[in-house]
Protein backbone atom coordinates (compact mmCIF):
# COMPACT_ATOMS: atom_id res chain seq x y z
CA UNK A 1 0.00 0.00 0.00
CA UNK A 2 1.82 3.36 -0.93
CA UNK A 3 1.12 6.92 0.94
CA UNK A 4 -1.58 7.88 -1.73
CA UNK A 5 -3.94 4.97 -0.64
CA UNK A 6 -3.24 5.13 2.84
CA UNK A 7 -4.36 8.71 3.27
CA UNK A 8 -7.66 7.77 0.97
CA UNK A 9 -8.24 5.00 3.20
CA UNK A 10 -7.38 7.28 6.33
CA UNK A 11 -10.07 9.65 5.14
CA UNK A 12 -12.49 7.17 3.93
CA UNK A 13 -12.39 6.21 8.04
CA UNK A 14 -12.74 8.85 8.90
CA UNK A 15 -15.96 9.93 6.66
CA UNK A 16 -17.24 6.57 7.55
CA UNK A 17 -16.71 7.61 11.60
CA UNK A 18 -17.88 11.18 10.90
CA UNK A 19 -21.52 9.48 9.24
CA UNK A 20 -21.74 7.15 12.49
CA UNK A 21 -21.20 9.66 14.82
CA UNK A 22 -24.19 12.01 12.86
CA UNK A 23 -26.23 9.48 12.43
CA UNK A 24 -26.38 8.85 16.51
CA UNK A 25 -26.50 12.32 16.69
CA UNK A 26 -29.96 12.39 15.08
CA UNK A 27 -31.08 10.39 18.37
CA UNK A 28 -29.08 11.32 20.93
CA UNK A 29 -29.60 15.38 22.22
CA UNK A 30 -25.91 16.18 23.04
CA UNK A 31 -23.74 14.82 19.78
CA UNK A 32 -24.23 16.80 16.85
CA UNK A 33 -25.08 16.31 13.47
CA UNK A 34 -24.46 18.62 11.20
CA UNK A 35 -21.06 19.02 12.01
CA UNK A 36 -20.35 15.12 11.58
CA UNK A 37 -22.00 15.36 8.73
CA UNK A 38 -20.02 18.20 7.33
CA UNK A 39 -16.81 16.47 8.27
CA UNK A 40 -17.86 13.77 6.70
CA UNK A 41 -18.38 15.49 3.30
CA UNK A 42 -14.50 16.74 3.76
CA UNK A 43 -13.27 13.53 4.06
CA UNK A 44 -15.00 12.13 1.42
CA UNK A 45 -14.07 14.55 -0.99
CA UNK A 46 -10.82 13.47 -0.22
CA UNK A 47 -11.12 10.05 -0.48
CA UNK A 48 -14.14 9.25 -2.50
CA UNK A 49 -15.72 12.02 -4.06
CA UNK A 50 -18.84 9.77 -4.80
CA UNK A 51 -19.53 8.86 -1.56
CA UNK A 52 -19.82 12.54 -0.63
CA UNK A 53 -22.25 12.85 -4.03
CA UNK A 54 -24.62 9.90 -2.14
CA UNK A 55 -24.79 12.03 1.28
CA UNK A 56 -25.46 14.86 -0.47
CA UNK A 57 -28.65 12.94 -2.49
CA UNK A 58 -30.37 11.45 0.37
CA UNK A 59 -33.36 12.80 1.28
CA UNK A 60 -33.55 13.27 4.87
CA UNK A 61 -29.79 14.53 5.70
CA UNK A 62 -29.08 15.85 2.07
CA UNK A 63 -31.35 18.69 2.04
CA UNK A 64 -30.13 20.69 5.23
CA UNK A 65 -26.42 19.96 4.18
CA UNK A 66 -26.73 21.75 0.82
CA UNK A 67 -29.06 24.18 2.09
CA UNK A 68 -26.41 24.56 4.96
CA UNK A 69 -23.33 24.43 2.26
CA UNK A 70 -24.86 26.85 -0.28
CA UNK A 71 -26.80 29.58 2.11
CA UNK A 72 -24.58 29.47 5.24
CA UNK A 73 -28.14 29.17 7.00
CA UNK A 74 -30.94 26.99 8.60
CA UNK A 75 -34.68 26.55 7.73
CA UNK A 76 -36.59 28.15 10.54
CA UNK A 77 -38.38 24.68 11.00
CA UNK A 78 -35.29 22.47 11.23
CA UNK A 79 -34.33 24.95 13.85
CA UNK A 80 -37.46 24.47 15.90
CA UNK A 81 -37.32 20.46 15.66
CA UNK A 82 -33.40 20.45 16.50
CA UNK A 83 -34.42 22.77 20.16
CA UNK A 84 -38.00 20.93 20.29
CA UNK A 85 -36.22 17.23 20.68
CA UNK A 86 -33.03 18.72 22.33
CA UNK A 87 -35.21 20.08 25.03
CA UNK A 88 -37.48 17.33 25.34
CA UNK A 89 -34.79 14.82 25.79
CA UNK A 90 -32.77 16.63 28.40
CA UNK A 91 -36.20 17.58 30.13
CA UNK A 92 -36.92 13.84 30.45
CA UNK A 93 -33.41 13.05 30.90
CA UNK A 94 -33.45 15.68 34.19
CA UNK A 95 -36.77 15.01 35.34
CA UNK A 96 -36.74 10.88 34.64
CA UNK A 97 -33.11 9.85 34.71
CA UNK A 98 -30.67 11.83 36.44
CA UNK A 99 -31.07 11.99 40.20
CA UNK A 100 -27.66 14.09 40.94
CA UNK A 101 -27.85 17.96 41.10
CA UNK A 102 -24.92 19.02 39.46
CA UNK A 103 -25.77 16.56 36.37
CA UNK A 104 -28.85 18.33 35.98
CA UNK A 105 -27.50 21.77 35.96
CA UNK A 106 -24.81 21.04 33.31
CA UNK A 107 -27.39 19.29 31.40
CA UNK A 108 -29.39 22.69 31.20
CA UNK A 109 -26.61 24.72 30.77
CA UNK A 110 -25.55 22.52 27.99
CA UNK A 111 -28.90 22.72 26.54
CA UNK A 112 -29.54 26.35 26.71
CA UNK A 113 -25.66 26.73 25.30
CA UNK A 114 -26.83 24.47 22.10
CA UNK A 115 -29.76 26.17 21.73
CA UNK A 116 -28.03 29.56 21.73
CA UNK A 117 -25.66 27.87 18.79
CA UNK A 118 -28.74 26.72 16.52
CA UNK A 119 -30.55 29.93 16.74
CA UNK A 120 -27.56 31.78 15.67
CA UNK A 121 -27.42 30.46 12.42
CA UNK A 122 -28.54 32.81 9.60
CA UNK A 123 -32.15 31.38 9.06
CA UNK A 124 -33.05 30.71 5.42
CA UNK A 125 -36.48 31.04 3.92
Amino acid sequence: MNFESLNKFLWFTGGLAAVALGTAGLFLPLLPTVPFLLLSLYCFSRSKPEWKEKIMQQPVIGKPLREYQQYKGIRLNVKIYTIAFLWASILASVIFLISILWVRILLIAIAITVSIHVLSFKTIK
